[in-house]
């Protein structure tokens, strides 16, 4: 099985590469070495995802299917299935971008989610490989949000296989570094021209939340794109590490941080004591 995987995997990175790094080279949105830095990183991320955690979350969106079958309305389910397949796709990619623009929004917004999301906001260097840079934690959450319009539909996860395939292709070409103008088809769908600007040092994290199509940003006012510029910083300010062991491991030495001073604020509580403020964490090295 994991030498099946690891076949599947390679054959998925050469495929993008084929596909990507060629596009790269002849349109490049800034100029920088196929090997830049945190190339090996973003290759380890990559190799995580296709044969670490990919299993598990499958397993998990296999549960919440199990869950959904007995807790979703049959009358609802029947009337998505009367409707003719193209209504039916149409309905799941609208309410699939629903799901995922406001879900990005919040894992900007909640303090537990972005420890997490966090991970994929520390590239420094956008191309097609840096998509793959994400927590699995943040990556089952994201994967839940694409998928459970679907399944609480009566989709089945063999049905939508292909509609899966076809977003994850869409994050790799909205990441890599490519300047291909859309022109006038860019409100209706994500281009690397909007999506970098999300990973902008200074904006990030207040525009451009849409995957597939930016029709949300434009609805909720978070859409941005200014003409003939790009961002002058790709990146977080926060210091966190930038290896792979250290950005997975970096979110869960934070949360157990928060949960010791959170568990010593309510013993000084029981005890009577006033709170004294807690020192800030150390920095990461």
């Amino acid at each position: 099985m994991l030498a099946s995987a690891a076949l599947s995997a390679l054959f998925m990175l050469a495929f993008l590469a084929l596909v990507f790094a060629p596009l790269e080279r002849l349109f490049p949105r800034r100029r920088q070495r196929v090997i830049r830095p945190e190339w090996w990183t973003d290759l380890a991320f990559y190799a995580g995802q296709q044969l670490l955690w990919r299993f598990p979350a499958l397993l998990a969106l296999g549960a919440l299917a199990v869950w959904l079958d007995g807790v979703a309305p049959g009358g609802l389910r029947a009337d998505v299935a009367a409707l003719p397949l193209a209504v039916q796709i149409a309905l799941v990619v609208v309410l699939c971008d629903v799901t995922v623009y406001w879900g990005h929004r919040l894992s900007h917004r909640s303090a537990f989610l972005w420890r997490f999301h966090r991970v994929h906001h520390t590239s420094e260097h956008l191309d097609w490989l840096a998509a793959y840079r994400e927590h699995p934690v943040d990556g089952l959450y994201t994967m839940t949000l694409e998928n459970l319009p679907a399944l609480l539909l009566g989709f089945r996860l063999e049905a939508i296989a292909g509609f899966v395939a076809f977003r994850g292709v869409w994050a790799v070409f909205i990441h890599s570094n490519v300047r291909l103008p859309l022109g006038p088809l860019k409100v209706l769908f994500g281009s690397p021209e909007l999506h970098h600007w999300h990973h902008d040092a200074e904006r990030g994290g207040t525009c451009n939340f849409a995957n597939l199509s930016p029709l949300m940003d434009k609805l909720f006012g978070t859409y941005y794109a200014p003409p003939g510029r790009d961002p002058a910083w790709i990146g977080t300010p926060e210091k966190v590490p930038h290896d792979y062991l250290g950005q997975l491991a970096y979110p869960l030495a934070e949360l157990g941080r928060d949960g010791v001073r959170a568990a010593r604020a309510m013993a000084r509580r029981a005890r009577g004591a006033t709170p004294q403020p807690e020192p800030p964490p150390a920095p990461a090295e």
